[in-house]
């Protein structure tokens, strides 16, 4: 299976925001959408950058109630690792796993096109394992 396949599946919108947005907003944006990352992009589709509510927790933990004056350009990871749409389930699992994150975004051309989390991969992952088991038994019942 292939991130296209996730993609076509889930949908390919995503929650982005600017990096001059405040932190506080960013935590709104997250608490609104109920999730765990937002992509920054220039506003043209290009990725700028990630952030995330450990980027938050971890300074909030820092500079406390100061944190949330900061602008999300302060926060985010800058060099994101991503994906295009014909990434198998297998590549983006390693590219996730070494890079201890749950959120890859997905790139066409230099944009951002969508976003996939280490849910919709274990989602589909274990769908493919029990279509393999179900296979197996199909086979065995029929010899």
């Amino acid at each position: 299976m292939t991130v296209r396949a996730i993609l076509n599946e889930k949908g390919f919108d995503v929650i982005t925001l600017k990096p001059d947005v405040s932190v506080k907003d960013a935590v709104a944006a997250l608490a609104k959408h109920r999730i765990g990352a937002i992509v920054v992009t220039d506003g043209k589709g290009v990725i700028k950058g990630i952030i995330s509510e450990r980027d938050i927790v971890r300074t909030l933990a820092e500079d406390g109630a100061e944190a949330l004056k900061h602008s999300v350009a302060d926060l985010m990871t800058a060099n994101v690792k991503v994906c295009t749409e014909n990434h198998s389930v297998h590549e983006v699992m390693e590219i996730m796993t070494r890079g201890r994150f749950r959120h890859l975004p997905v790139e066409r051309d230099g944009k951002l096109i969508g976003v996939i989390s280490i849910g919709d991969v274990v989602k589909r992952r274990i769908e493919e394992a029990q279509k393999e088991a179900e296979e197996i038994r199909s086979y065995i019942a029929s010899a």
